[in-house]
């Protein structure tokens, strides 16, 4: 093998990662927002199976690490830790403005009385979960993405299956345990029983989701490079 082969089968396999002022960036970062949004709203809410142990954003925050996983792969990881500055700060906002919805003076009658204790009861617990899932977002989705990106500067755009997988592993575990850490007993989960059945089983749920989702997650990131102008694959 000539110097010139190995050359050009060294720029083929180098880490390559697309610009982030792109339509396709934008619309995923929104997405992402709204996906995490909507889940910390669902979370308030215990849910059992049997004797499963869950909460109610939990078809939903998967779909948040999937998202991840396609802006750290085609993005690279300051596009990553944008999105989830953003998506925190997002998060935040929308945490103040229940505060503030719930403290406004409503109407004096019983369905008045009603609306605000409705409000107060799927609302009041949000700022807590929001806390637990900022913490828990912050330092999964950062360690998910830096083990990503450090998968790709070391095996080029080869076993691209390895890097979703591995990043997911590392980073739904440390976001899984600090947000049951913290969110358990928010939604009434009181013995260590309980705390266990929920930690064990979000884990092993969001993760086995991400893997029984790994072909579609990888043909969107592939859709994404042929499409990114910037991306040099």
């Amino acid at each position: 093998m000539n110097e010139k082969t190995m050359t050009q089968l060294q720029e083929r396999a180098r880490a390559k990662f697309a610009k982030s002022g792109s339509t396709y960036f934008a619309i995923m970062l929104a997405v992402l927002a709204v996906v995490v949004i909507l889940s910390n709203i669902g979370a308030s809410k215990g849910v059992l199976f049997g004797p499963i142990i869950t909460d109610g954003g939990f078809f939903l925050f998967p779909l948040a690490y999937i998202l991840g996983d396609v802006i750290s792969e085609v993005y690279g990881f300051k596009a990553a830790r944008l999105a989830i500055i953003v998506t925190f700060a997002l998060s935040a906002f929308a945490s103040l403005c229940y505060v503030i919805i719930i403290a406004l003076p409503g109407f004096d009658d019983d369905f008045g009385a009603s609306k605000q204790a409705a409000l107060e009861g799927a609302l009041g617990p949000v700022p807590l979960i929001v806390l637990a899932s900022l913490l828990a977002f912050l330092v999964g989705q950062t360690l998910n993405s830096w083990v990503l990106v450090r998968m790709k500067a070391r095996f080029g755009e080869r076993r691209l299956w390895a890097r979703l997988i591995g990043s997911t592993g590392v980073g739904e575990f440390a976001d899984t345990l600090i947000f049951c850490a913290i969110a358990a007993s928010v939604i009434g989960i009181t013995s260590f029983g309980g705390f266990l059945n929920y930690l064990v089983f979000g884990f092993l749920y969001k993760t086995l989701v991400e893997v029984l989702l790994l072909p579609a997650t990888s043909l969107v990131i592939r859709w994404v490079k042929k499409r990114e102008p910037s991306y040099a694959a």
